[in-house]
């Protein structure tokens, strides 16, 4: 009887058993399910400040450098244009090299007309070459290399020169004649609308006068015979 009373238990108790191993493990596997989604979850968080912090980091450092950079940019093109190349008319013995030594094709240095300083001459010596009998505009006469000089009638008997820089080289030899026959109206000047403003300007290197200085940008020609304001006043 009790031998029978046991086998008739003891699956009961087995049944018992394995339910409660079953319930311990499915509880086990919750347990660990969720811990590993808080794990997760943590993470997640982590990554997303790191994010937030990286993004926000990347953005101030951008910010920084583009300041930076903008304030380096300024700061170069306002210490460019505090101090520019320009040459000295009175030192300066036309010796061709600012048509040469430019870095720039054609150079950077022009002529430029002083009309206060001219006589508006029929001859004028630094429009026609020396050795020229009719004054006319035929090229043969022209001192100019490049025809750059245009003269014009104005009444008997005066003519007035204009200067086409685009045409003009700097050779200085309309300088040269001006200064022989005539008022030294016409200047050679740097052009500082063409003008790179290098650090080393390669005119200023060969000059062999030395007429080549750094002069203050607000003053950046030097006219001799007229102010800056008031040749920026007459024609031309």
């Amino acid at each position: 009887m009790l031998f029978l009373t046991a086998v008739l238990i003891s699956p009961v108790r087995i049944a018992e058993k394995s339910t409660i191993v079953y319930c311990l493990k499915l509880l086990c596997t919750n347990t660990s399910n969720k811990l590993k989604t808080l794990k997760m979850t943590d993470s997640s968080k982590k990554n997303k400040l790191n994010r937030r912090d990286f993004l926000n980091k990347g953005l101030r450092y951008t910010v920084g450098l583009g300041i930076g950079a903008i304030g380096v940019a300024a700061w170069t093109k306002l210490s460019s244009q505090e101090m520019v190349w320009q040459l000295d008319p009175s030192k300066c013995r036309q010796c061709g090299r600012c048509a040469t030594s430019c870095v720039k094709t054609p150079s950077a240095v022009k002529c430029f007309h002083v009309y206060a300083l001219c006589g508006y001459c029929d001859l004028c010596g630094g429009y026609f070459r020396p050795e020229t009998k009719n004054l006319t505009t035929a090229a043969e006469n022209q001192l100019c290399p490049t025809n750059a000089i245009k003269r014009k009638f104005i009444e008997d008997p005066f003519f007035e020169y204009d200067i086409d820089q685009d045409l003009c080289i700097g050779c200085a030899k309309c300088v040269a004649g001006c200064g022989a026959f005539g008022n030294g109206s016409l200047q050679l000047q740097v052009h500082h609308k063409l003008c790179d403003n290098c650090n080393q300007c390669s005119i200023a290197r060969d000059c062999p006068s030395e007429a080549y200085s750094r002069v203050p940008a607000k003053s950046a020609y030097l006219f001799q015979g007229i102010e800056e304001k008031d040749y920026q006043k007459q024609k031309g």
